[in-house]
């Protein structure tokens, strides 16, 4: 008999008269009551039973993938467990060190590759570069060079004049070089020095960096040592390290997504660890960043070109087309299909577009106030010297990159009150600023 059906059969049990008519006649009343009270006491350690099982086994499924290395006598191993074991730990429960992978197949060059130091009588490369990776994970080297994550994002911060040939060379190939991210070159990274921009700008920017082997990039910015976990990369808390911010601020309008709320709310749910290309609804019911923009999902292969499902250069000043926006598109809308049907993405689409042709609209305002002082020439020629500059340059570089991140990431906050409300305002303050400085040259020539 059931638990539920011994309940009933109690609550039902009749009070005969005699028992009615006995010095005690909530005896009976009183033994069901210790019956159901018994009957929920079985009932609670049950379930404490079978959550204590539960827990037991995602122990015991997690105490088997620890520690591919317990085992290994690989003198690396062995001397590390003593000297960095926190490192070693991480990596015996990677899936790399599970595949036999060693240490020394990243670490360990020849003594004159570029970067060698001389280490237990060998060489290694401190931190391997993507020249090390792309031993292994070839296509995924191959798609990043492509991207904006490699030498673009260098280049924004220190301008082509640091690459060396081979580099340059490399550079060029890149298909977004033909929009020229040198133009928007950010010449605050010489303004501040080294000394702040070590802790600043090349903490992001340096993900792109050249390497001395003539391969580009840091893997690390996303794929943490030594776990290499895909968790971790599918987790939109990683992207959070350097798309945050007044002129970035993804993680931000991320979280206020319908996308952000429901990782929020369910992601601890989610397969996280699901084979790579295998993805559906199923593990993922709402997309992270790298769902978007990385993952293979729907009809969207995996990539490692972050630009590759973008239709606009939405980081520019004033955002014009990609070459293959179309393309992209397609790559884009293939993901959005899993969730959305073709009428909602279609508009949506519209409506974003014409939202980014609204943004540099207000953008081609502020060129146009730049352009009558520097009609007047009275415009210096070194960069954030004037007060102008910086709200000529905060206009575009927060606001506006602001305002069209929230509207196709759908963050309204962003788009209005940290984006287009800003815009105005600098706006404002812009034609104040021109004013006074064409009143101040028109009474100064009147001398």
């Amino acid at each position: 008999m059931s638990i539920s059906a011994l309940v009933v059969v109690v609550h039902n049990i009749p009070e005969s008269k005699h028992m009615a008519q006995t010095e005690h006649p909530n005896l009976l009343r009183m033994l069901r009551v210790l019956i159901i009270g018994l009957v929920v006491v079985i009932v609670v350690l049950g379930f404490v039973l079978v959550i204590e099982a539960v827990v037991q086994s995602r122990l015991t499924h997690s105490m088997e993938q620890v520690d591919a290395l317990a085992n290994s006598t690989d003198t690396c191993v062995t001397c590390h467990r003593e000297t960095t074991p926190g490192i070693v730990e991480q990596y015996s429960r990677s899936t790399m060190a599970a595949a036999e992978v060693t240490c020394r197949n990243c670490h360990e060059v020849e003594q004159d590759y570029p970067g060698a130091v001389s280490h237990e009588d060998t060489y290694v490369l401190n931190s391997p570069t993507p020249a090390r990776c792309e031993i292994c994970h070839t296509q995924e080297v191959t798609q990043f060079y492509q991207s904006r994550h490699a030498l673009p994002a260098y280049v924004a911060m220190t301008g082509t004049d640091v690459l060396d040939e081979q580099h340059l060379a490399m550079y060029q190939t890149i298909s977004e070089v033909e929009f020229g991210p040198e133009q928007t070159r950010n010449a605050l990274y010489d303004i501040e020095g080294l000394a702040i921009t070590r802790f600043a700008c090349e903490s992001c920017h340096n993900i792109g960096k050249p390497q001395g082997d003539g391969s580009a990039g840091q893997c690390q910015k996303c794929h943490l040592r030594h776990e290499f976990t895909l968790e971790q990369a599918r987790k939109p808390e990683t992207c959070n390290a350097c798309h945050i911010g007044p002129d970035h601020p993804q993680w931000e309008i991320y979280q206020e997504s319908p996308h952000g709320i429901a990782y929020a709310t369910s992601g601890e749910s989610w397969n996280w660890e699901a084979d790579a290309g295998t993805l559906t609804v199923n593990d993922f019911p709402a997309p992270t960043c790298a769902t978007c923009h990385f993952s293979g999902f729907g009809t969207a292969s995996t990539t490692h070109d972050v630009g590759d499902r973008l239709t606009w250069y939405l980081f520019a000043p004033t955002s014009t087309r990609r070459n293959d926006w179309e393309d992209n598109l397609a790559q884009m809308q293939g993901v959005c299909q899993t969730c959305h049907n073709q009428t909602f993405i279609d508009t949506f689409y519209a409506d974003a577009d014409k939202g980014t042709e609204a943004i540099n609209a207000l953008v081609a305002q502020s060129n146009d106030i730049k352009g009558s002082l520097s009609e007047a020439g009275l415009l210096t020629d070194p960069p954030f010297d004037q007060s102008f500059d910086f709200v000529h340059f905060e206009h575009w570089h927060h606001w506006g990159r602001t305002a069209k991140f929230g509207m196709w990431m759908q963050g309204p906050d962003y788009t209005q009150w940290h984006g287009v409300y800003e815009m105005l305002s600098d706006l404002t303050e812009m034609h104040e600023i021109a004013e006074q400085m064409l009143d101040e040259a028109e009474a100064e020539a009147a001398k």
